[in-house]
């Protein structure tokens, strides 16, 4: 008979509302009184056995992924992007869709997105009153939404990105008032793709209906061949028994690239910039020294990592940092303890971008994007968009920030985002 690990023995919906409320204090704490490996009960039938040290990060990212399920884990996003959606399959579909998304999004193909991501970000700050607070969270959602659907859709389709930019913040809006994130919580996986909260569906269902209109399209559009943009080259991506993407595997998957591919990334550039208005000198060598610059994202994602986890179902007992589990736990890794431990990371709470120029990230201390074969696919297009948005803030907007203190973490649906949004003033 197997046991879970200890763990905090505050009832369930207790617990839940600490995850939703204050996920750092809830994790911290338990780590604290639990140690390294703790039980976490946030939602019915899903017991998370939290994994705070890197060598049970280790076990689980080089694990079979036959017997470690993320899709199955991620049954929840269903509802937001539909069963086809690369974060929730699983096994050789998983694999059949990773390996036709990830040549757009990786390689020498970032190097021409460059001068696109730049100009999209110039003609933002131009837009940036002088002498007036100004929060940049939603300026950094503006800018990493444009060059996402531009470089999903191409440059060029003025009139689909102009339809589909307010329809998709109006469906992220609907899933992040809070009381609807509670009842999300307390629903747990009984909402999913085939099964939406009530409401969803009115906001989700026009962005389903832009994105299979452009598919229809674009697949009969007689330049498809010529076209580089992730849409016409997932069109004519083919498996390896010669198989295309369905029309609604596309759409799946094109929901995927864009909510991810603008969210996170859009948190960890405010996250960025609210670390480095607090940082002596911090903003003029960041805007100099492009070496610097890249060690701040990534110490930022270290401090203020957007996720706190990543989450594994078993689909066999197991063996996990010497903690015999059974088949259907939830076997999680925790980015945020792990980023968080003095002996990884000395004086843990203290934004040092220096650690990145002293000692690389290390595969398993360092966790924004996940790991092993579920890392996330577009982390290297994140961090060539972080470092290019960056660059060019900070070379056309003296900033200088509102409130003394740093501003607390704020969760926003799963990402946990800046309380006010990064207030700066443009001087």
């Amino acid at each position: 008979m197997t046991t879970l690990p200890a763990g905090p023995s505050l009832p369930r919906l207790v617990q839940l509302a600490g995850w939703i409320l204050r996920p750092g204090p809830l994790l911290t704490s338990s780590w604290r009184r639990h140690g390294d490996v703790f039980t976490l009960r946030v939602a019915p039938g899903e017991d998370w056995v939290v994994l705070a040290h890197p060598d049970a990060v280790r076990e689980v990212f080089t694990g079979s992924p036959d017997d470690l399920h993320a899709g199955e884990a991620n049954q929840i996003l269903g509802a937001l992007l539909g069963s086809a959606s690369l974060l929730l399959l699983d096994g050789p579909e998983h694999l059949r869709h990773r390996r036709m998304i990830l040549p757009p999004l990786h390689g020498e193909r970032l190097q021409g997105y460059a001068e696109l991501m730049a100009a999209v970000t110039r003609r933002e700050v131009e837009r940036w009153p002088v002498g007036r607070e100004l929060p940049l969270w939603p300026r950094m959602q503006a800018i990493t939404l444009e060059v996402i659907c531009r470089v999903v859709f191409g440059v060029n389709e003025a009139g689909a990105l102009e339809r589909l930019q307010p329809a998709l913040q109006r469906m992220l809006a609907w899933t992040t008032e809070r009381r609807r994130m509670v009842l999300l919580g307390v629903a747990g996986a009984a909402w999913g793709a085939e099964r939406r909260p009530p409401g969803f569906g009115r906001a989700l269902q026009p962005v389903h209906d832009l994105l299979e209109a452009e598919i229809a399209a674009r697949r009969g559009a007689p330049d498809l061949q010529q076209r580089d943009d992730i849409l016409s080259l997932l069109l004519q991506a083919r498996d390896a028994d010669g198989r295309g993407l369905s029309d609604a595997e596309l759409r799946d998957e094109l929901l995927t690239l864009l909510v991810a591919g603008h969210e996170t990334t859009a948190t960890a550039l405010a996250w960025t910039i609210e670390r480095l208005l607090r940082t002596d000198g911090g903003l003029g060598r960041a805007t100099e020294d492009a070496a610097y610059r890249e060690a701040a994202i990534r110490e930022a994602l270290r401090l203020r990592p957007v996720l706190p986890i990543v989450v594994r179902k078993l689909k066999r007992p197991m063996t996990i940092a010497g903690h015999d589990l059974p088949a259907g736990a939830f076997a999680t890794p925790c980015i945020y303890l792990v980023h968080h431990r003095p002996d990884v990371y000395p004086d843990p709470y203290a934004f040092r971008p220096e650690r990145f120029l002293e000692q690389p990230p290390g595969t398993y201390t360092w966790l924004p994007f996940g790991g092993g074969v579920r890392r996330c696919v577009g982390a290297s297009f994140a961090l060539f968009e972080m470092d290019i948005v960056l660059e060019q803030v900070l070379r056309h907007a003296r900033l200088r920030a509102v409130a003394p203190r740093p501003e607390r973490v704020s969760r926003r649906a799963i990402t946990l985002t800046p309380e006010h949004g990064t207030l700066a003033v443009r001087v």
